[in-house]
């Protein structure tokens, strides 16, 4: 049986010694950036999404309506801004609309 790192050690540290230490940050990444784009974006445009993808720092958005990808292309850097506060880190630099 493994010795514990510190018997006082709290859930959360505990919790990410797990994640670093089994490298699953990029994975959880990949599913906090859907989670947070269904949240900020709205219903509105939640429901022309038909796929979210995370390669590296780059966020690919399918959306089902030409219309809404061209008027969210104007803001693109607004919604890379308001993306990576709701992840309080900067993971997206860039946006690819589809």
């Amino acid at each position: 049986m493994k010795k514990r790192m510190n018997e006082n050690m709290k859930l959360s540290e505990a919790l990410e010694s797990f994640v670093s230490s089994n490298k699953l940050q990029k994975g959880l990444d990949k599913v906090n950036v859907k989670d947070v784009w269904n949240d900020q974006m709205g219903p509105g445009i939640v429901k022309y999404t038909t796929a979210i993808k995370l390669e590296g720092s780059t966020l690919f958005i399918q959306l089902s309506s030409s219309v809404l990808r061209e008027e969210l292309s104007y803001g693109r850097e607004k919604i890379i801004k308001i993306l990576n506060e709701a992840l309080k880190k900067d993971l997206i630099t860039k946006l690819v609309l589809r």
